[in-house]
């Protein structure tokens, strides 16, 4: 849940805040939680929601701590390429806030599929369910998101070409 968070709001305090009231919330809607959906994906809903109106109340910039939250994990598994290379690992470093910072320029709903898609690894048909959009709507978000992504970075980088895989 604070993953999910965190990949929608990119700053831990938001995040966690977000966690929070999601999880109260569906400990007050519980009872109406009908078997219709997996419980997973009736939470989800709930976090995604609650971290896009987070977004929309709040309308601040995200924090850059790439230590923390879903940034940490990546900043971890980055260290051990780097495996005591203090050049690689500050290149790798970069890269990662480059790509938050990127990720932080998408339109809340582009981002919201993204993290739902690319990093937790859900389908499009449990994303379009968590989303309650159609599957062809999370792939036109995956592929718009990809594309803009690009821009951003090829931009950020000064014109050097962005491989999107």
């Amino acid at each position: 849940v604070f993953l999910c968070a965190m990949r929608v709001v990119l700053n831990e305090e938001d995040a966690n805040d977000v966690a929070q009231e999601a999880f109260v919330r569906a400990y007050r809607a519980i009872d109406r939680f009908d078997g219709r959906s997996e419980f997973f994906t009736w939470l989800y809903r709930i976090v995604v929601n609650v971290a896009l109106n987070h977004r929309r109340a709040n309308k601040r910039k995200p924090t850059e701590s790439l230590d923390s939250g879903a940034s940490g994990v990546l900043s971890a598994a980055l260290k051990q390429q780097a495996a005591g290379n203090t050049q690689r690992e500050a290149e790798l470093r970069q890269a990662v806030g480059d790509v938050r910072h990127a990720l932080g320029e998408l339109p809340d709903s582009l981002r919201a599929t993204v993290a739902l898609v690319i990093f937790d690894g859900l389908s499009y048909a449990e994303t379009a369910k968590v989303l309650e959009v159609s599957q062809g709507t999370v792939a036109w978000r995956v592929h718009e998101a990809r594309k803009r992504l690009r821009q951003i970075l090829e931009k950020h980088l000064d014109g050097v070409e962005v491989d999107d895989r």
